[in-house]
């Protein structure tokens, strides 16, 4: 027992989640992915890359999932990676109904447009 003892007290001074560590910095970095989101969430819908928020909707709701399944479980990472997921599922859905809008404006348009003479 007392062999134990210096190698519990190293494993207690040494958590796997502490600044030396990437699974301390992963995430404090990766929250300035999520703040630029939201800070998009002031852009004009039709200024925003479909690409971009499909790729970070598609990452952050992947990398949640594995966050809870790796070894050791990384909370504070698949916290951030769930709202780089949630914030780029927002963008999305803003992007999808400023082009449903389009669509309708661009309808009722053509329907209230005088029919030409061909």
């Amino acid at each position: 027992m007392a062999a134990q003892a210096p190698a519990q007290a190293a494993k207690a001074l040494n958590p796997a989640f502490n600044p030396r560590t990437v699974h301390f910095w992963a995430p404090v970095l990766k929250w300035g992915l999520v703040l630029a989101g939201i800070g998009d969430f002031q852009r004009p819908a039709d200024q925003l890359s479909v690409a971009q928020n499909a790729a970070l909707t598609a990452t952050g709701l992947i990398w949640t999932r594995w966050c809870l399944i790796i070894s050791p479980i990384n909370y504070p990472l698949a916290a951030v990676n769930f709202f780089l997921g949630t914030v780029g599922t927002v963008q999305m859905s803003r992007i999808a109904m400023h082009h449903y809008n389009l669509k309708k404006e661009a309808e009722k348009a053509k329907e209230q447009a005088p029919p030409t003479a061909a």
